[in-house]
């Protein structure tokens, strides 16, 4: 149980750092694809980097994330085999390592970063057109 809450947590921290890295360091559009329209519109492209190697730096933060989230597969299937899990409890490690993350994401990442803190607004220069929209909408 303890290595279940323990790869939960890693898991969070993994797509936390793939989501920092994309944001922060790479600023690539392709990255908000399933984001609505206006707010891919919003966005003001930018060709170059904020530094020198910042999309380096950011391209190897996100490798080392997968990495993270393998890991966490493999060493979850690994213990649950060595420990002569049944399908429910592989069933339900999994469900809570996602369970975790589901509420890690709805707390921290939607609530604090978007609609307290204004995070992507710090690091993306928007159009002034929708800017008043966006942040009507945050409040």
């Amino acid at each position: 149980m303890i290595l279940t809450v323990f790869l939960a947590i890693v898991f969070c921290v993994a797509i936390t750092l793939m989501i920092f890295a994309a944001v922060a360091f790479i600023q690539d559009k392709q990255f908000f694809s399933s984001a609505p329209k206006e707010a891919v519109e919003a966005i003001i492209p930018r060709d170059d980097e904020l530094f020198l190697g910042a999309r380096t730096i950011g391209w190897t933060l996100i490798v080392f994330s997968i990495l993270m989230i393998l890991g966490v597969g493999v060493i979850s299937i690994w213990d649950g085999i060595r420990s002569g899990y049944s399908f429910w409890q592989f069933f339900i490690r999994f469900v809570l390592i996602f369970t975790v993350y589901k509420l890690y994401d709805m707390i921290c990442l939607a609530y604090f970063l978007l609609m307290k803190f204004h995070f992507f607004s710090f690091i993306f220069r928007r159009k002034k057109r929708l800017q008043g929209q966006v942040e009507r909408l945050c409040q």
